[in-house]
């Protein structure tokens, strides 16, 4: 089963997360949500040190290469946040999914886990970078991953994340 956490061995350093909707719902493509996600990441950026050298966002799930002092924290509070903003979208444009990320009373927009696979060599940080930057392609959204529009192999100015 895949790891729900990062573990603290792990903490500091790079590390190659999957964040997944639940349901695996198509969820980002519409209401502006993929810029809600960017915001995130980059309000991490300036505020917490985050260094981001890979990314995609896709319909309903999000991979990412990062660096950082505290890898756990950011999953947490990238997840935690997000879940607060995508609600607060959902309620003001598509009111009727929201029963799709409640259970038990509870919202929750994240799977648990987020699969995080510490990088620990060159060889697999380039394996992972260009399995998340192929990951449009092979999904057959676009025929070239630089024209993915939320993938960090597009290099346009305006969604440029600041790299390490």
């Amino acid at each position: 089963m895949p790891s729900k956490r990062v573990k603290n061995e792990i903490n500091a350093g790079i590390c190659f997360f999957t964040f997944t909707v639940r349901r695996w719902y198509y969820l980002f493509d519409r209401f502006d949500r993929w810029e809600i996600l960017l915001e995130s990441l980059r309000y991490c950026q300036k505020e917490k040190g985050l260094k981001v050298y890979s990314w995609v966002f896709m319909l309903n799930h999000i991979h990412i290469i990062v660096g950082s002092d505290n890898l756990s924290g950011f999953a947490r509070d990238f997840k935690s946040f997000t879940a607060k903003a995508i609600k607060k979208n959902i309620l003001g444009t598509e009111l009727g999914i929201l029963k799709l990320f409640e259970e038990d009373g509870t919202y929750k927009l994240w799977e648990e886990t987020n699969m995080p696979i510490p990088i620990e060599s060159e060889d697999l940080f380039f394996q992972k970078a260009e399995y998340i930057e192929d990951n449009p392609v092979k999904k057959r959204y676009v025929s070239m991953a630089k024209d993915w529009y939320y993938s960090s192999a597009n290099k346009s100015r305006l969604l440029k994340l600041t790299s390490p």
